[in-house]
């Protein structure tokens, strides 16, 4: 019998009173998972408005207290890892390795932010007066919204919740509607602690409903989504209404440089690992690879035989593989097309290319040579398992063509000089710079992107603060 999943508003999971439901189906089996309501902008409005009346109580809890609770949430998801990774295998095709580092990773989150209860703080002001002291507070904001992806659904959720309850606030969420069985699970985690109500709150369905519905809503402080350009700006349109205060983490098309003086064996293997990782579905993957012509020739061969013995298929069947599916049908369609494209144009295909098996939504690990800048291929995002390689010259010329883009998430550079390196972090213009390693941030960092990679950003001290706003007080005595 499949599963219907009910919104959780206000402490409890509340009944869909409507006809129109969204089916969840399994990336590598096409097998339906289950069905969740297609929520409207009435079902956001009332958790809002749970959220809103939460919010007072919540705020006047010592931080610390606030802390407590998440440490509790996260002892709770560590003690459900096995369901949660499966959960998550199932409806967004992760391998196993990774879809149980997301768990982790999302309890480990938990705590860290938990641990701010008593190290964010405000500020005493020198002020210009005799026998006058300035403070300035740093106060939690009221009622957030978060709109999540469906890539890493489960650690999006802390990643939003988490620095939004530490600082005082409370939150509506709504999970992606192709991945949202791990937050009914999440749900169901907070309802069996006995997370005060209205604290956090999950309502299902549409971007053009419920999370326009999440931006627009006057009793809304701040609304945070990861997701598409697209979403990104209708998010912006409707959060000006009310000059909604927005964090957005958009697309990325990150750049990786690699330099004749590379260690080619490390920059292989970490480029790989960058463009396979969730099946080239992650926002700061290497979207695009800039090698310099002295090792070209020998650095090609050897991705090619490091893209060869990658192995991919249904990730709940095997837990050896590297790689799963495509999320759905649209987005291996829209694969297929960017390549067919980009061969069109002049490309050549040296591996993959294709669509793979009869049965889920696989595309083959793919790269491309003979790709130029202007193309397609090298400007818009992917999202997939394809590699576009160019060679360059100079390493000003390199850092020109990773500049040339709308994009500005991450970017990386393999070489073993100094001087270097240092040039690369002063010119490249992106958010994120990675030298030598894989990309993947840090939760302690700042994960914030340039041009149409967002507005804000999250992680550290300066995501938590995202969730902070100012009153400065002037207290004068005699």
């Amino acid at each position: 019998m499949t599963t219907h999943h009910q919104h959780y508003i206000n402490g409890e999971f509340v009944a869909h009173q409507g006809d129109r439901w969204i089916e969840v189906i399994n990336p590598s089996t096409e097998a339906l998972l289950s069905r969740i309501p297609q929520g409207s902008r009435q079902d956001a409005s009332l958790a809002i408005s749970a959220a809103e009346v939460a919010q007072p109580g919540w705020e006047a809890l010592p931080a610390v207290e606030r802390g407590v609770w998440l440490h509790k949430i996260a002892t709770a998801i560590r003690q459900r890892e096995p369901e949660l990774t499966a959960t998550i295998v199932a409806e967004g095709g992760k391998t196993q390795g990774l879809a149980k580092t997301e768990v982790m990773f999302t309890a480990d989150y938990l705590d860290y932010m938990a641990e701010w209860a008593r190290r964010y703080e405000g500020e005493i002001i020198n002020s210009d007066r005799p026998n006058e002291n300035i403070f300035l507070f740093k106060k939690a904001i009221g009622v957030t919204t978060g709109i999540l992806p469906w890539n890493f659904p489960f650690f999006l959720i802390a990643r939003k919740a988490a620095p939004a309850l530490i600082t005082g606030n409370t939150i509506v969420i709504k999970p992606s509607e192709l991945t949202p069985n791990n937050a009914a699970l999440f749900a169901d985690i907070i309802q069996k602690l006995g997370l005060p109500a209205g604290v956090i709150n999950f309502v299902y369905g549409l971007g053009p409903e419920v999370g326009q519905e999440l931006a627009a809503n006057p009793k809304v402080g701040l609304v945070s989504l990861t997701g598409s350009v697209g979403a990104g700006i209708a998010t912006m349109e409707a959060a000006a209404k009310n000059v909604t205060k927005v964090s957005l983490e958009l697309g990325g098309k990150a750049p990786a440089i690699v330099m004749d003086d590379a260690d080619l064996e490390l920059a292989v293997r970490a480029v790989v690992s960058s463009r396979i990782i969730n099946s080239g579905q992650v926002c700061n993957c290497v979207e695009r690879l800039y090698v310099q012509e002295g090792i070209y020739d020998r650095f090609i061969s050897a991705l090619t035989a490091a893209f060869q013995q990658v192995t991919f298929g249904d990730p709940a069947e095997r837990s050896d593989i590297d790689m799963g599916p495509l999320i759905n049908a649209a987005a291996r369609d829209r694969v297929e097309q960017k390549v067919a494209e980009a061969v069109s144009a002049g490309a050549k295909v040296v591996l993959g290319g294709k669509r793979a098996g009869d049965r889920g939504f696989f595309f083959q690990p793919t790269l491309l040579t003979e790709v130029r800048q202007e193309m397609a291929i090298m400007q818009e995002e992917i999202f997939g398992p394809v590699l576009p390689v160019m060679s360059f010259k100079t390493l000003d010329e390199a850092i020109t063509l990773a500049n040339d883009c709308e994009y500005g998430l991450t970017s990386s550079i393999y070489t073993q000089n100094m001087n270097t390196t240092m040039t690369a972090l002063r010119k490249l213009k992106f958010g994120e710079t990675y030298v030598n390693r894989e990309n993947f941030e840090a939760m302690q960092g700042f994960h914030a992107g340039w041009r149409k990679s967002g507005v804000g950003g999250a992680d550290g001290k300066h995501g938590l603060e995202e969730y902070l706003q100012t009153h400065v007080a002037y207290l004068q005595f005699s």
